[in-house]
């Protein structure tokens, strides 16, 4: 089906952004699809090892995350992106659907994280750590919410470097996983442009049931979906890792934006 040139070539080129920023899975198992006034992302069975990932749970979360990227690239160019989670019940396939409605002003946040999704890494490491803050913390946590999740940083031992915290969802469906991946990328980016190093980890069934300390801190109906580890570290300026390469993915490790705790 042919796409008018006025709509293929700003969608093409958003596409192209959204898989150059980091993703929260270390395999890229979606690809994005341009339609007559819609860029679709769709789930890719080719690339989806089931063995590792049986419910498809990284899968969305990564979907997420490119979600994210494709956003804030489309604020770039001036437009306002809808996005519509499993947008056909027919075709569950289809992860989402984006349509670039009207104009959009860039605010500087938005300039900032897009910046971060395409900023080279370092290989030096940050000289020294400390536990961030609490307004960063809290900052990060609206960034979440706004994604539709919560942050609830969790207890940690005195003298820690890093703060733990679980993001959570209201539900554990698919449509949840993916919101899980745009507030984790949301939170990952933010913290790049804050000077905060993350460490993250996809909770498991056995991880979920045993996250210590959060079932005093979450609601009836909220489910842990990321452990994550927050750092503010002194030397910002080599914080954000490359987009994982072919022969890294699949490697089943936590993934981090920054460098190991």
């Amino acid at each position: 089906m042919s796409v008018p040139v006025t709509t293929r070539a700003p969608a093409e080129r958003l596409v192209i952004a959204a898989t150059m920023g980091p993703t929260v899975h270390d395999v890229h198992a979606w690809r994005f699809k341009v339609v007559p006034d819609l860029i679709e992302l769709h789930a890719d069975p080719v690339r989806f090892r089931q063995k590792g990932d049986p419910g498809g749970r990284g899968l969305h979360l990564s979907s997420g995350a490119a979600l994210v990227n494709l956003r804030l690239a489309a604020a770039q160019l001036g437009h306002e992106a809808v996005v519509r989670l499993l947008p056909d019940a027919e075709r569950p396939f289809v992860l989402a659907s984006v349509r670039l409605a009207g104009r959009h002003r860039t605010t500087r946040d938005e300039r900032l994280l897009y910046a971060a999704t395409l900023r080279p890494v370092g290989v030096r490491r940050p000289t020294s750590y400390a536990k961030p803050p609490g307004r960063l913390v809290n900052e990060l946590g609206e960034v979440v919410r706004l994604e539709g999740a919560a942050l609830h940083p969790l207890p940690s031992p005195p003298g820690t470097l890093a703060q733990r915290a679980v993001l959570t969802t209201f539900g554990d469906s698919p449509a949840e996983w993916i919101r899980a991946g745009q507030a984790l990328q949301r939170l990952l980016l933010t913290g790049t442009v804050r000077g905060i190093s993350t460490s993250f980890q996809v909770c498991t069934d056995f991880q979920r049931a045993d996250v210590h300390g959060a079932e005093e801190l979450t609601r009836p109906g909220e489910v842990p979906q990321v452990l994550v580890e927050l750092a503010q570290t002194m030397d910002a300026r080599h914080l954000l890792k490359p987009a994982v390469s072919r022969q890294d993915e699949g490697q089943g490790h936590p993934q981090r934006v920054g460098h190991p705790l």
